[in-house]
């Protein structure tokens, strides 16, 4: 399992942030996904399965504009 940080831009409401976190832990090969700030949340991801930009595409699906830290 591969972490990875990433920033999302903006200030997300504690609503918005759920959207992202349900968002994240529903898709195949994700592990962990935490919030780490405001704006900032922490994947553990199967790189077999996944990549970042598989993990940023969901978050900006979700309405947001992500990138890696």
């Amino acid at each position: 399992m591969n972490r990875v940080f990433i920033g999302i831009r903006g200030e997300p409401t504690p609503e918005g942030m759920e959207r992202v976190l349900a968002a994240l832990r529903g898709l195949e090969g994700v592990g962990e996904v935490q919030a780490t700030g405001p704006a900032q949340v922490l994947v553990e991801y199967d790189p077999q399965t996944l990549t970042v930009m598989d993990l940023i595409r969901t978050i900006r699906e979700e309405g947001f504009l992500a990138g890696m830290l």
